[in-house]
């Protein structure tokens, strides 16, 4: 074979490996990617200005430090994530980072169960939570990923276009799709 062929006709991935012991299905949908800024107000500048971006809703999490807002740019969701204190994870991040691409979220049906099939299979997972019977998280590490933070989960808080939104979000109207 020349090295011209397709990567995949001129090497498999070895016996044993992680793409060999979970499924070839899709794991779930990109529901948004988040942002880390220093600042929601002058990010959404450039989002809404610029892009054409319109606003969701926002919210702080205190407990976490940080507050974070959502914006629909033609049904693609963009989450910009701004620290409120210095030992925040945000912060951190900006600080070793700058601002930029933080993370990929995945909706991810049954996702505690596929997380369990996932680091079965020797992938990194670096934190998870049960928020509750229908809400889970879970955090890929970038060291499994190729350098990208993944997030997996299923229900609210984590996903941005789940319905409970409404419920905590004064005024929110989620677009159902």
């Amino acid at each position: 074979m020349t090295d011209h062929q397709p990567l995949k006709r001129r090497q498999r991935a070895g016996a044993g490996s992680i793409s060999e012991k979970v499924g070839k299905q899709p794991i779930g949908k990109v529901e948004h990617i988040g942002i880390a800024v220093k600042s929601i107000a002058e990010a959404r500048k450039f989002y809404e200005g610029v892009l054409g971006a319109t606003f969701m809703y926002d919210y702080e999490r205190p407990e976490a430090g940080f507050r974070f807002a959502e914006f629909d740019l033609g049904g693609f969701v963009i989450e910009l994530l701004e620290p409120l204190r210095e030992d925040s994870f945000i912060h951190k991040f900006i600080t070793e980072h700058g601002e930029g691409f933080h993370h990929l979220t995945l909706d991810v049906p049954d996702s505690k169960a596929r997380m369990a099939e996932l680091k079965a299979a020797g992938v990194r997972v670096v934190q998870e939570k049960e928020h509750s019977p229908t809400s889970y998280e879970a955090f890929i590490s970038p060291r499994s990923t190729h350098g990208v933070l993944i997030q997996v989960g299923s229900g609210y808080p984590t996903l941005s276009l789940d319905p409970e939104w409404e419920k905590i979000v004064p005024g929110l109207r989620l677009n159902k799709k």
